[in-house]
């Protein structure tokens, strides 16, 4: 009979066999089961991996950290990672994962099937603050993981000088597909093209649910990639394309939307209300304000990013790792993280303060109550990459061939 440190090695050797699930799984199955298959009890320093967007998120986390360190008399660290996929699996290789790390949603399946995730969400005491689409984005086989850090969603970004000298007021502010056409179309000039986004899913797929469309079915367990939904929104946006009213940021030689924007290649972008702190950074002078996307056949609709404060299986010190994210988590916590680098807080307690301190954020809280997250099932983020490629080409292909091979490709991983 297997003991359980040799079923779930034998598990991880699998995955990564087949390469279902890529490096970022992969390694995190060869850490010590001893505290995966052990109490919560413990003690010890902590231990912090993020990512940054900024100098603005690192210091916002490690003053937070400090704060609670200070308080709770547990030491703890941040490091903030280079490459936090390639960190956080070195780490779980090497049986030396940090306590408590930054994990997104399409790395979540991976690490919570093979054990390296502690599921402690249930147990917070303010888990039944986070937004219902943030928990749902980090519940797998039924548990609730890792509490969602913060929130963002897709919204139109309008240049306010580029907007008037076009001839344009809040009147012309696009509510539907063909308004989004037309005026885009207006403020095409010269070397500015009317919309631009990156030629990614992760703008792209906006369209998807404004059409009456999605990814996957509402289990999650059917891939309806090529519905008829989504036909019609990838050919809207191939039209716009070859119309000229709107190119991908990369046509214009520019890394993403919010560059091609800062830079006037640009009248108006799909972005996340990151690109605040960006545009404030890099291109300070540029006067925006953002709005909900446009309607499209089947209503509203938008995508949802966010991460969540994962917790090892392996830590020596679950306790002080979960009090340290309901610390984080806390309303206070998070509205300061809102004011230091502008994401959206994930529990609906701070959502009134934080409409009242950031109304140029109305768009994107908005977004929330409609918004659809990207497929995170084991293998999904394989073939949204495979996704991407394809839409790179998408002016010159048939957007129905796109996605249905895309509907393969994302049935044959959901069938594993």
């Amino acid at each position: 009979m297997k003991t359980p440190r040799a079923s779930r090695l034998a598990a991880v050797i699998t995955i990564c066999v087949s390469g279902a699930l890529g490096l970022s799984a992969c390694g995190s199955g060869f850490a010590s089961p001893s505290a995966n298959e052990s109490s919560d009890a413990g003690s010890g320093p902590i231990s912090v991996l993020i990512a940054s967007s900024g100098d603005a998120e690192a210091t916002a986390v490690k003053a937070a950290v400090a704060d609670w360190s200070k308080t709770s008399g547990t030491e703890a660290s941040v490091n903030v990672a280079s490459d936090l996929i390639q960190q956080l699996s070195q780490g779980f290789a090497s049986g030396k994962p940090a306590d408590v790390f930054y994990l997104s949603p399409d790395q979540l399946s991976g690490y919570a099937s093979n054990g390296s995730l502690e599921p402690y969400a249930d147990s917070l005491a303010n888990k039944g603050d986070f937004q219902p689409s943030l928990t749902r984005a980090f519940t797998f086989d039924g548990k609730f993981y890792c509490a969602p850090k913060d929130s963002s969603t897709l919204s139109l970004v309008i240049n306010n000088d580029l907007w008037q000298a076009a001839g344009l007021t809040d009147a012309d502010i696009p509510a539907t597909w063909d308004e989004l056409e037309a005026t885009a179309k207006k403020l095409t000039s010269g070397n500015t093209v009317g919309l631009s986004f990156s030629p990614e899913v992760a703008r792209v797929a906006a369209f998807f649910p404004q059409a009456g469309g999605s990814l996957l079915s509402s289990d999650g367990k059917t891939a309806t990639v090529n519905s008829t939904e989504n036909v019609k929104a990838l050919t809207f946006v191939k039209k716009m394309l070859t119309d000229g009213s709107a190119k991908f940021s990369s046509d214009l030689g520019a890394g993403w939307g919010g560059e091609a924007f800062g830079k006037q290649l640009s009248a108006m972008t799909i972005e996340g209300n990151w690109i605040s702190g960006a545009l404030s950074k890099d291109f300070p002078s540029i006067k925006y304000r953002t709005v909900e996307l446009p309607a499209g056949p089947k209503g509203k609709g938008t995508l949802q990013f966010t991460n969540c404060w994962g917790i090892a299986a392996d830590s020596k010190n679950k306790p002080a790792a979960k009090a340290l994210v309901e610390q984080l988590t806390g309303t206070q916590t998070q509205m300061t993280f809102a004011k230091a680098f502008g994401v959206m807080p994930s529990v609906i307690s701070a959502e009134s303060e934080f409409r009242k301190e950031f109304p140029e954020q109305e768009a994107s809280i908005a977004g929330v109550e409609y918004a659809q997250t990207l497929p995170s099932q084991p293998g999904a983020a394989d073939v949204l990459k495979d996704f991407n490629a394809k839409l790179a080409t998408l002016q010159t292909s048939d957007p129905k061939a796109i996605l249905d091979a895309i509907q393969a490709e994302m049935t044959a991983t959901l069938s594993k």
